[in-house]
């Protein structure tokens, strides 16, 4: 996987990865886009989604949505790094399993999210759910 960043102005950047999507990343807050560290955030948030929904829809639940709601705590001084993260998925569907619910987002924190994987190394990662009627 090969990306470029690109200075565009001040603190703003522009990222565009191999596959030829762009990202603004911008240092200054708020800024034209998301800091760096936002931008991971929303990376394991949209990693860990994208499992929740995939094995979902392999198990056959009739799921019509789902969000990620995350929160970061960070240390104080340089580097400023997240000291913990907190993922709430909430799940819509129609007469959703519980149980299956539970297993997917179990899965993809403990096994599937190579975000969550890597980032596990250096912060507590933790995970809850709710469950919505479509």
């Amino acid at each position: 996987m090969k990306a470029k960043i690109s200075w565009l102005q001040d603190l703003c950047f522009e990222g565009v990865s191999e596959s030829g999507h762009k990202m603004i990343l911008d240092g200054t807050n708020p800024g034209q886009g998301a800091s760096p560290m936002e931008a991971v955030l929303l990376g394991a948030g949209g990693c860990s989604a994208i499992d929740v929904v995939m094995i979902l829809e392999k198990s056959r639940q009739a799921i019509t949505g789902c969000e990620a709601e995350l929160s970061a705590e960070r240390a104080e001084n340089p580097p400023r790094v997240f000291t913990s993260i907190h993922l709430n998925f909430v799940v819509t569907g129609r007469e959703l399993s519980e149980k299956q619910v539970e297993r997917a987002v179990s899965l993809s924190m403990e096994k599937y999210c190579s975000v969550i994987k890597m980032l596990e190394k250096a912060v507590t990662i933790t995970s809850s759910y709710e469950i919505r009627e479509a």
